[in-house]
């Protein structure tokens, strides 16, 4: 049971976790002290976690069972758990199952509007698994579907949305959509060789690098108008001063003739950069307005 349970972590990758839940939590904390001038209660924040497991959840064993037989045909990915044989269809279809209970039961808890939104979630989180098949956006949808995660916190806490909230989402779905497509570059042949769909099977690694660059700078535009419209301060800017300059050093150790470190620029410094965004909104919102 042990090693079957390693195996479901594994394969929804599980640490991946740091690149979304920081940014749920600032879409929570934002959103309870714009709208209502207050601080998230701790029972809220705990059926947000459940929401962002289970919708993370059912999202990732999607993926792998819509893309089996890709993951099978491709050598970096066919040591995943289902084309390797350690996990079956059905046992992961089942995953899926309980995976969008649990998001519902906590939706549920929350308020009506997050009830009422959780069929988009689940649409947007089958449908993005099929884009890659029929056209080269297939990352702008997965940036669509994973800043949902913090226009879902502002939606629990808040039950409306407005445009600090809108901004939020897409800014995060420009970052989510630029990294996508860096890591992207490395099944660049293997996508044109089995006709699938991406920024770099499409314009070349170059032209998907200077794609992604042109989305980080729209999330550095994003993250920057939100002083505008919250009661954010000087803290804040400090933080997006240092999450982009991450950005930064994020495309400056990835070029067309250089993919070595491509998988220290899409674990480590989206993780670092999530993390850094909500440190110090976290101290902005909740520390110096406590003192």
């Amino acid at each position: 049971m042990i090693r079957k349970i390693r195996i479901f972590l594994e394969m929804i990758k599980i640490e991946h976790t740091l690149f979304v839940l920081p940014f749920a939590y600032i879409g929570t904390i934002l959103g309870a002290v714009t709208e209502n001038g207050a601080l998230p209660t701790w029972a809220q924040c705990g059926w947000i976690l459940l929401a962002m497991v289970g919708a993370r959840s059912a999202a990732m064993g999607l993926n792998r069972v819509i893309d089996k037989a890709i993951d099978a045909r491709n050598p970096r990915t066919a040591n995943r758990a289902i084309p390797a044989g350690l996990l079956k269809s059905a046992e992961v279809l089942v995953f899926i199952v309980i995976s969008f209970v649990l998001l519902f039961w906590a939706a549920s808890q929350l308020n009506s509007l997050a009830v009422k939104l959780m069929p988009i979630a689940v649409f947007m989180t089958v449908f993005y698994s099929y884009t890659k098949r029929f056209t080269w956006a297939c990352h702008l949808f997965l940036g669509l579907t994973l800043g949902l995660a913090p226009l879902g916190g502002w939606v629990a806490v808040t039950g409306t949305i407005s445009l600090p909230a809108i901004v939020l989402y897409l800014s995060v779905a420009c970052w989510t959509a630029g990294f996508d497509i860096i890591y992207a570059c490395q099944d660049m042949e293997f996508d044109r060789k089995e006709k699938l769909h991406s920024i770099p099977a499409r314009f070349g690694i170059a032209g998907g690098l200077r794609f992604a660059r042109f989305l980080h700078l729209l999330t550095f535009a994003g993250f920057a108008a939100l002083i505008a419209l919250t009661d954010l301060s000087w803290w804040y800017l400090a933080g997006i001063v240092v999450a982009g300059a991450l950005l930064v050093y994020e495309h400056r150790i990835v070029s067309p003739n250089d993919l070595s470190k491509l998988n220290k620029a899409f674990f480590t410094m989206n993780s670092v950069l999530s993390m850094v965004m909500f440190v110090f909104t976290f101290v902005d919102l909740v520390v110096v307005r406590a003192w």
